[in-house]
């Protein structure tokens, strides 16, 4: 079982939601945590809330310069959790390109930015903690999710090749694939979604999932078998069950 005790921990889309969540529980847990999001004056808000030793710093992670310096100005980290992400439901047949190329480059890219400054830090050292977000929605394409589904299946695949180089060294990386979680970004959705979590209930998962020292947590469980069940289904079953 993982301690978080005196670990410094820098969660990057910490200010509301699942990652306001997961901040709190490892704060409670004994880690020191590093919050950070475009948003400063919410950061302030979670810090206070936390109280000491957590601080923030602010990122924007579309800006690499910007991630650059968040990076040097938080220094050396035991864990680094990437939460951050933007998302609007959109149909190929509503293609907008400014939304799609928004979620690719900060669901996506935006993190290896990040990832560009942590991983070789912890490789260096020999010891970290990395913990990927990703969602159920990455496992197969589906409806009315252009750029957001694309850009959670990049990130659960490059959580994949990361557990296959240093599986066998000191760095760990995790990867957790949580179903609808009751958000700013699914306020925006008008259709009925199943098994939908408060952040508090999705960040206790995902917090034991940290603990457990597992590579792949997909919840809610029973949710998670749809998603996960479909990769075995042949391609003329799955789109006509899943499309339009």
């Amino acid at each position: 079982m993982r301690s978080f005790t005196g670990k410094r921990y820098w969660l990057v889309g910490a200010s509301a939601g699942l990652g306001e969540a997961l901040a709190h529980k490892l704060s409670e847990a004994g880690a020191e945590v590093i919050v950070s999001a475009r948003g400063k004056d919410q950061l302030q808000k979670v810090v206070a809330d936390l109280g000491a030793p957590s601080s923030y710093v602010t990122v924007d992670v579309s800006d690499a310069a910007d991630v650059a310096c968040a990076a040097a100005e938080v220094g050396e980290v035991d864990g680094y959790v990437h939460l951050a992400g933007v998302y609007w439901p959109l149909a190929a047949q509503d293609w907008d390109g400014d939304k799609v190329a928004a979620m690719l480059d900060i669901n996506m890219t935006g993190m290896a930015r990040v990832l560009g400054h942590v991983v070789p830090r912890m490789v260096k050292r020999d010891a970290g903690h990395i913990v990927i977000t990703s969602s159920l929605t990455g496992f197969r394409g589906l409806p009315g999710s252009i750029g957001y589904t694309a850009s959670k299946a990049a990130a659960m695949s490059l959580a994949e090749c990361m557990e296959c180089d240093l599986r066998n060294t000191g760095v760990d990386v995790q990867v957790a694939n949580p179903g609808f979680i009751k958000t700013q970004l699914t306020d925006k959705n008008d259709f009925n979604m199943p098994f939908i979590m408060e952040p508090e209930e999705a960040a206790q998962i995902m917090f034991d999932h940290m603990r457990s020292g597992g590579f792949k947590r997909s919840f809610p469980t029973l949710f998670s078998l749809v998603f996960r069940g479909s990769q075995f289904l042949p391609d003329w079953l799955y789109f006509r069950i899943f499309g339009r």
